[in-house]
């Protein structure tokens, strides 16, 4: 089983490291530089040997690590220097995880702020394209979104659209968000309910496509299109699907990042604890 959560870079990015081995991890998922801002810190060759160093020694396999691109990048805007801005950001994330040997970098699609879908589409499909031409192994991931307003990329038709359109198509793969699904209008609450909306992921995305899943249940219920993460079976989704989605992840050998709160309820060693128990 590959299980983790996101873990911090505080300090240095080889503590990430440190932190995914003392929760336990056997995945996890960083961002590689401060991610509420656009400016990013060249990383040094102290960094990158570091970090490659951990990570062997930590026995985590390299292909259940991914990075997720920071907060401020929209690559479906209709601005044209917010564009510009988001693609260069995008094409600097991959080239980050090349250096520390990292490959999959996870990105949210991003919003058309009013335009349309089919604008914002035209837009992600023209930035990723750009992205995809980086000449390295990183692989992007496309995330599900949680149906915002505006948003793109909530519907697996949709998702399996732009995914098609992408070009190389090496180059691109999918990060499945449990919370946002199932806020999106997908049940995931039964073995029966996951396993239908899986079979819808397949049938316009492709399962083979699914190379990272991030395991969050939802203080939403379904349909709400309220993007909330929550503790694994303490929220809509429940333990019953929770543990449905586990054992699917794990059958088909995908690795399972969390993005759970930490608060007085619970904190990263619990729900990784609890993840592994309903495996």
């Amino acid at each position: 089983m590959q299980v983790g959560c996101h873990v911090s870079i505080s300090g240095s990015i080889d503590k990430s490291v440190d932190n995914a081995v003392e929760r336990e991890c056997s995945a996890f998922q960083i961002f590689t530089r401060n991610p509420r801002g656009w400016h990013a810190k060249d990383l040094t060759k102290e960094d990158i040997d570091n970090f490659k160093s951990k990570l062997k020694a930590s026995k985590i396999d390299r292909f259940a690590t991914c990075a997720h691109m920071p907060y401020l990048p929209n690559l479906a805007t209709p601005k044209e220097d917010g564009f510009e801005k988001s693609v260069k950001t995008l094409i600097g994330e991959s080239e980050r995880c090349a250096q520390l040997g990292i490959p999959y970098l996870v990105t949210h699609l991003g919003s058309h702020l009013g335009t349309g879908d089919e604008a914002g589409i035209k837009k992600l499909v023209e930035g990723l394209t750009k992205a995809g031409k980086a000449k390295n192994d990183v692989m992007i991931l496309l995330e599900n979104t949680a149906g915002q307003k505006n948003s793109i990329g909530s519907e697996f038709e949709q998702l399996g659209e732009i995914f098609k359109q992408l070009k190389p198509a090496k180059k691109f793969g999918v990060c499945l968000d449990t919370c946002h699904a199932f806020v999106a209008g997908y049940d995931l609450r039964t073995d029966k309910d996951v396993k239908n909306t899986f079979s819808q992921f397949d049938k316009h995305v492709g399962i083979d496509n699914l190379k990272i899943l991030h395991l969050n249940d939802a203080r939403g219920e379904l349909g709400c299109n309220l993007d909330r993460h929550y503790h694994l079976g303490l929220g809509g989704i429940g333990e019953k699907g929770i543990s449905a989605v586990v054992k699917f992840a794990n059958k088909k050998k995908i690795p399972i990042i969390l993005e759970t709160p930490i608060d007085d309820d619970r904190d990263d060693f619990e729900n990784v604890k609890i993840a592994k128990e309903f495996a």
